[in-house]
């Protein structure tokens, strides 16, 4: 680790005067002073916590000094144009290196960067390691001008976590080529498995860890049993979020356009995302929720990472993510702000089943799939629980907290049943039929047996004559179903996806039928999803609404500040919380500012946006 690292500003300084903030949060200071001095890092932050200042900083402070230029490695081009966008926005000299510039363009931007005439320069893993960009990276490190190295979404580098990338295994050449120039690696989500993996994988033993809190309290989470599940959610969104921005979550490309559509047709201003539309569709789409208000994007998870919108209010999920980490980093792009967001998940029997078929039919190793079997338990742990959503989700992170009060089982505790009798008559039903038939059957036609239905099925097979038949009758569809999401988690039943994902016994069977392993599930509720909570309303948030605590002429200046700078962030492409945040312009107009030193000190505005934007900003108060 360097010692002689001196910048012009320290990093207090660097925070207030470029990016306009009085002080830092959470552990940022100790990060930034590790970082500046030369040391590795792996830092562990959650969305909205404020990881990008952690390498910023550093990379302003040891350029001052002579060290050179940071290079921050990034996954996804949108990312790197809105952050190199709020660097420019900030005076900072920031840019990216991507298939969107022009071969001059390039040519002249590695120009800039040999004469080390950046601060930063942002490129995606697939190019950090080519020959033409090693090279320059060389030439930098024998001048003493490579100053660190930031990989963002570090989690990508593990096998284990929820977004795998193969291309991030080749940055050990960035340990092993230049030994002596400082990482950092930052992520948002990664449990203890996939922390030591990317330890392993980047070759960061000796790296400082720090790892913040996990918890995010302005996240409301609320998973519910599906029933009708397009419509669960549209009530949810009507009843809860109406004009507010989001984003729902779909497994499949076909269910995105249908929900998209579904929500368009009630009158919401909805988007589909998905790795099949054109490219440039997609960028459109992208482009239009970040820089306007009220848009929901309907998406698989190929959206969503290194979005920095900060105002989204709600993340839905309609079908079930594959593990806590996946849920964690969607649902994480809800409420950057700060302000009340809510976290919706609808789930049922069939995303068991899908979850786990995948992982079955997947061609990974034994060892792999029994990874991926613990993370989905996990997850279906979560959604099964009775107790508090945020205890558990913390728990998977290693983290101890207490019951949270703004979770829908703190809110509205669901009724608990022992389900080990039905589990038991399911079982020996699906033991009988077999017997009988000499082949599997699905969970409809199991629970028909169980409830005593004579369905066609039935009488086709002539199931009505098993002694199982109807022994079950005083238990609902709803609970039955509930019984088979468990049997099917814990392993104690098996879905045969090539056999029309049929149930078939397992080892683990035997213990549920012989009453040593007890089955106890949260009730399932009849009433609609979107009903609110017991406690308080709903936590939305209206994206025009300026925050409750300004009086009635703050409110106009707000509205007057929020089109202006809609208009300003038209003019040079980029989101509109790139400018300003909602909060800055909250304070500006509840200051009532009459001159430039009136704007001093206030969050969000540092010496280049007042110099840009200052007498515009009195000017927009004082209408």
């Amino acid at each position: 680790m360097g010692t002689d690292v001196v910048p012009t500003l320290s990093s207090s300084q660097i925070l207030r005067e470029v990016f306009g903030y009085e002080q830092f949060r959470g552990p940022q200071e100790a990060i930034v002073s590790h970082v500046i001095s030369g040391g590795d890092a792996l830092v562990l932050m959650p969305t909205g916590g404020g990881k990008s200042l952690c390498y910023q900083i550093p990379a302003i402070a040891r350029q001052q000094a002579g060290q050179g230029v940071t290079v921050v490695i990034s996954p996804l081009i949108a990312l790197m144009h809105d952050q190199v966008g709020a660097l420019h926005e900030a005076g900072v000299e920031a840019e990216f290196l991507n298939s969107t510039l022009t071969g001059e363009q390039a040519s002249a931007l590695e120009k800039r960067l040999l004469r080390a005439d950046l601060t930063m320069l942002y490129a995606a893993p697939e190019r950090i390691t080519t020959p033409r960009f090693l090279a320059l990276l060389d030439s930098l490190h024998e001048r003493g001008l490579l100053s660190m190295f930031a990989i963002d979404e570090a989690h990508c580098v593990s096998q284990w976590g929820h977004d795998f990338r193969p291309e991030y295994r080749a940055l050990t050449v960035l340990h092993e080529r230049y030994a002596g120039v400082p990482r950092m690696a930052l992520t948002a989500t990664a449990d203890a498995l996939t922390r030591a993996d990317i330890v392993e994988r980047l070759q960061l033993e000796d790296a400082q860890q720090f790892v913040s809190s996990f918890d995010r309290p302005n996240i409301r989470y609320k998973i519910v049993e599906k029933k009708d599940a397009t419509q669960q959610l549209l009530r949810f969104i009507q009843h809860e979020h109406e004009g507010d921005a989001g984003i729902v979550y779909c497994q499949s490309r076909r269910k995105v356009e249908d929900i998209a559509q579904t929500l368009c047709a009630a009158g919401l201003n909805a988007l589909p995302y998905h790795a099949g539309l054109d490219p440039m569709v997609r960028q459109t789409h992208q482009d239009s929720f970040l820089r306007e208000d009220g848009i929901v994007m309907v998406a698989t998870i190929a959206f969503g990472m290194g979005i920095d919108k900060p105002d989204v209010r709600f993340v839905a999920h309609l079908d079930m993510p594959k593990n806590i980490e996946g849920y964690y980093q969607e649902t994480g792009r809800a409420g950057r702000d700060g302000a009340p967001a809510n976290a919706w998940m609808g789930y049922g029997l069939q995303d068991v089943v899908n979850q786990r078929r995948m992982i079955d039919e997947s061609p990974a190793g034994d060892d792999f799939k029994q990874v991926m079997r613990g993370k989905l338990d996990a997850l279906l742990t979560l959604a099964e629980g009775a107790d508090c959503r945020r205890v558990r989700l913390l728990a998977y992170f290693d983290e101890a907290s207490l019951p949270c009060m703004n979770c829908d089982n703190c809110l509205n505790p669901p009724n608990v049943w022992d389900g080990t009798d039905a589990a038991r008559k399911l079982l020996s039903t699906i033991y009988r039929v077999q017997q009988a038939s000499g082949i599997s059957f699905g969970a409809g036609h199991i629970m028909d047996i169980v409830r005593g239905k004579t369905t066609d099925k039935v009488t086709q097979f002539g199931h009505e004559g098993l002694t199982t038949f109807g022994i079950g009758a005083s238990f609902s569809e709803l609970q039955l179903r509930g019984v088979l999401r468990q049997l099917i988690a814990t392993g104690a039943l098996n879905v045969d996806g090539q056999a029309f994902n049929t149930l078939q016994l397992t080892e683990q069977s035997r213990a549920v039928l012989k009453g040593e392993v007890a089955v106890r599930l949260r009730e399932s509720v009849s009433t609609p999803a979107e009903r609110k909570t017991k406690r308080g309303a709903s936590p939305s948030s209206k994206p025009n609404a300026a925050p409750l605590t300004l009086d009635d002429a703050a409110q106009l200046r707000f509205a007057a500040l929020k089109a202006w700078r809609g208009e300003v962030a038209r003019e040079h492409n980029l989101p509109a919380y790139v400018i300003f945040h909602d909060a800055t312009l909250a304070a500006i107009a509840e200051r009532v500012p009459q001159t430039l030193d009136d704007l001093q000190g206030i969050s969000g505005i540092g010496a280049k946006k007042l110099e840009a934007y200052g007498e515009e900003v009195l000017r927009v108060v004082g209408l």
